[in-house]
């Protein structure tokens, strides 16, 4: 079982062409582990993806929920092997699933959809990313800083010093960030999806 993400950017005529820039940072080095064929271009405002590792993708899905410019389409399955070198040039049931997926996300509420082999498994998932989607949505800039910071293995002490602020404000700005339940659903959706790596 691989993971395709298919996204496509929303609302580029307001904009502008946000995928050269996105193309740069989900193929930056060091490469992201499990991703197998980089992000491409597929058409128009839309780029793709094939990855092998459940907790990068979700990483990398959490990081496109951030941005708020994409639909999201994850799609779990087999692939035809061998993959070409291009992610374009890719088939098989993920790339189905992707596709579907990131047609889905265009009208649901929090514009990221997964579709899978296992649609039970798919629909667990993606249950994780909208919730997950909706504590995002809330998030100050204040308390993405907190959490970025928290994510680079800073103490709640240390992150007041740096922010200037006391060590109580850095515990309620987390906890107005929803930290915590980001944490766990980042590791429930990569639990989930490590599922179709066993059954692979």
């Amino acid at each position: 079982m691989l993971f395709v993400l298919t996204v496509d950017q929303r609302g580029s005529r307001i904009s502008g062409d946000l995928v050269p820039e996105l193309l740069i940072n989900l193929n930056r080095r060091p490469r992201v582990p499990g991703l197998i064929r980089k992000f491409e271009r597929t058409a128009g405002d839309e780029v793709q993806g094939v990855l092998s590792e459940a907790k990068a993708t979700i990483d990398l899905v959490v990081e496109l929920l951030r941005r708020d410019s994409w639909y999201v389409g994850l799609g779990i399955g087999d692939v035809i092997e061998p993959l070409p070198r291009s992610t374009r040039a890719g088939n098989g049931d993920a790339f189905v699933h992707a596709r579907d997926a990131v047609t889905k996300a265009k009208f649901s509420p929090h514009h990221v959809n997964v579709c899978g082999s296992d649609a039970q498994l798919a629909d667990q998932v993606e249950t994780v990313l909208w919730l997950m989607a909706s504590v995002l949505r809330r998030r100050s800039d204040r308390g993405w800083a907190v959490a970025d910071l928290l994510a680079e293995g800073l103490t709640r002490r240390e992150i007041g010093v740096k922010l200037g602020i006391s060590q109580s404000a850095v515990t309620q700005r987390a906890q107005a960030a929803g930290v915590a339940e980001e944490q766990r659903g980042r590791v429930l959706a990569s639990e989930l999806l490590s599922r179709a790596e066993v059954a692979a």
